[in-house]
């Protein structure tokens, strides 16, 4: 179906805009590097106003970037408009025809391309067997679910074969267990077929389940690229923590870096060994020990380095989620298999401490 499988390689693209009132620079983004490789589903992740979208586009052609440059393959596209670089893009809204079939939506973009007929119904079918609408060929739009409704438009951008497949926010009109189903789907379709594509999300859980890699932004910039579980389990920052996933932060003192790479370092009155520090921290730096639910505990008086009140639990059947209101804000301690274990009510005092090869210091913000 799709075209050979190609990277995209953004070299310091920067996007500027002007306020229409004020005439103020706004710097949607900043200096953006970045590789994708063949065949690879990159998303783009972070709040709104981020620049992820903006980036998206620019790689899409519906924006000119101010400075910088962007290829496919080995062909620089910087300035080229949307048809002359071979991407298509699935946008937030469907944006299906109505007075259009199933079919006639797909097909659309290669009777403009003016293909042959026979080569048209060819590869229609091919795509709808892929997507799984084959029997809903002349259906209407407007009797789809929402979720039949996001396949004819992921279709209808692959039928085209393009070398570089954009997703902007494709699943956010769709409920919570559609998503969840669409996420899987895209995935399959899209690693069957090897294409390169690049998603844009402001959903953590999306990006996770989604990506080889993940670029997380903030205010314009790049804060980190890596695999889901690098940006998981060692991120860069305080931000990049609290965003792709639930976190507690301990305020700590760095005391030093032991030769095996676990940081020494002082939490709530104790001596503990983190498994891990972000890069640059030296002795004596204000940092924070970043706790993921999972590598905490309730431990006995002794053992602690927070204590606080149990302010709510909440039973999701494989574990028990404990809301603990502490100094160090509001923890979730998550507790694995609980039949069998003694659940503290709300309202109880408990004592927190962690697995230490699980925790990361990182510099406090």
């Amino acid at each position: 179906m799709a075209a050979k499988s190609v990277p995209v390689t953004l070299s310091s693209v920067t996007k500027i805009f002007r306020d229409p009132k004020t005439r103020a620079e706004v710097h949607a983004v900043e200096n953006a590097n970045f590789d994708v490789k063949p065949g690879e589903l990159v998303t783009l992740l972070g709040p709104s106003g981020c620049g992820k979208t903006t980036t998206l586009r620019m790689i899409g052609g519906f924006e000119l970037p101010t400075k910088g440059r962007i290829l496919i393959g080995d062909s620089d596209v910087t300035f080229l408009p949307p048809n002359g670089r071979q991407t298509a893009t699935v946008f937030q809204s469907y944006g299906l025809f109505p007075h259009m079939d199933v079919f006639d939506n797909i097909a659309y973009g290669l009777r403009i391309r003016k293909l042959p007929q026979s080569e048209i119904k060819e590869r229609v079918e091919a795509v709808l067997e892929l997507v799984g609408l084959s029997d809903l060929a002349r259906r209407a739009p407007g009797r789809l679910s929402g979720g039949q409704q996001q396949r004819v438009a992921l279709a209808r951008s692959l039928v085209v074969e393009p070398q570089v497949l954009l997703l902007d926010e494709p699943l956010s009109n769709l409920d919570a267990l559609l998503r969840e189903q669409m996420r899987v789907e895209i995935r399959r379709i899209q690693k069957s077929l090897g294409i390169t594509a690049i998603y844009v999300t402001h959903d953590r859980i999306e990006a996770m389940s989604l990506s080889d890699r993940v670029i997380v932004m903030r205010d314009g910039r790049i804060q980190q690229i890596g695999s889901p579980g690098d940006i998981y389990e060692r991120p860069v920052s305080m931000f990049v923590a609290g965003f792709v996933g639930k976190v507690a932060f301990f305020p700590a003192q760095l005391e030093g870096m032991e030769a095996d790479g676990r940081a020494l370092c002082t939490v709530g009155g104790r001596q503990v060994r983190a498994g891990s520090a972000a890069e640059g921290l030296g002795a004596g730096a204000r940092v924070v020990v970043m706790a993921r639910p999972e590598s905490l505990r309730l431990v006995g008086r002794g053992e602690a380095v927070a204590t606080g009140l149990v302010t709510a639990r909440v039973y999701l059947g494989s574990s028990v989620e404990i809301y603990v209101k502490t100094d160090a804000g509001e923890i979730l301690v998550q507790l694995d298999d609980p039949s069998g274990k003694t659940i503290p009510s709300e309202g109880e005092t408990v004592w927190i401490g962690f697995d230490e090869k699980l925790v990361r210091v990182l510099p406090a913000e």
